[in-house]
């Protein structure tokens, strides 16, 4: 016999994002000003910080970046955030200092158990450490860890933790070479 996915089976009242107030303004702000094309930096992590996100200096958070709860968020110091990119945090997410997400990137906390035939949510942490760098149209996914100063070249899925200084390049993302950095 073949079971089914039965998606009206589907419960994730045990999932507990924040209260509906905060949420419902959170969606009017980011609206207006993190997926519009406002380009002003510093008033995006001032609105950040305000609705609980921790966010070091110098960081550049550029237009059309959707974030899904800044109260889940930590970003270290002097990172970047590239246009389009996205941070699906329904896991607390942690950026280290000196990141850089490029353009149109995807940082995944949340995926479903497609085993299950209410196709249960399951969601994890990510980690960029320092120095991390994920490429443009890149996939960071639920429960990963980048090491400091690994990359995740254009366009791959990362599914496993990486290790430090490692280049990482494909579907699904595997170890291509080192990431030599000079002065």
């Amino acid at each position: 016999m073949t079971r089914h996915t039965d998606l009206s089976r589907f419960d994730n009242s045990w999932y507990r994002p924040g209260p509906l107030h905060k949420r419902a303004l959170w969606y009017v702000v980011h609206a207006l000003f993190f997926r519009s094309g406002m380009p002003l930096s510093a008033l995006k992590v001032s609105l950040l910080r305000i609705f609980g996100a921790r966010v070091g200096k110098g960081v550049v958070i550029k237009p059309h970046v959707r974030i899904k709860y800044p109260w889940k968020l930590e970003i270290g110091d002097f990172t970047w955030i590239g246009e389009e990119s996205w941070i699906d945090n329904l896991d607390q997410v942690s950026i280290g200092s000196h990141c850089c997400i490029s353009q149109g990137a995807m940082l995944l906390c949340g995926n479903h158990n497609y085993r299950k035939a209410a196709f249960d949510l399951m969601i994890k942490p990510i980690t960029l450490e320092q120095g991390a760098w994920v490429g443009a149209r890149a996939t960071v996914c639920q429960g990963v860890t980048m090491s400091s100063h690994s990359v995740l070249s254009v366009g791959s899925v990362l599914t496993r933790d990486t290790e430090p200084y490692a280049i990482y390049q494909g579907v699904p993302a595997i170890r291509v070479k080192t990431r030599e950095i000079s002065t």
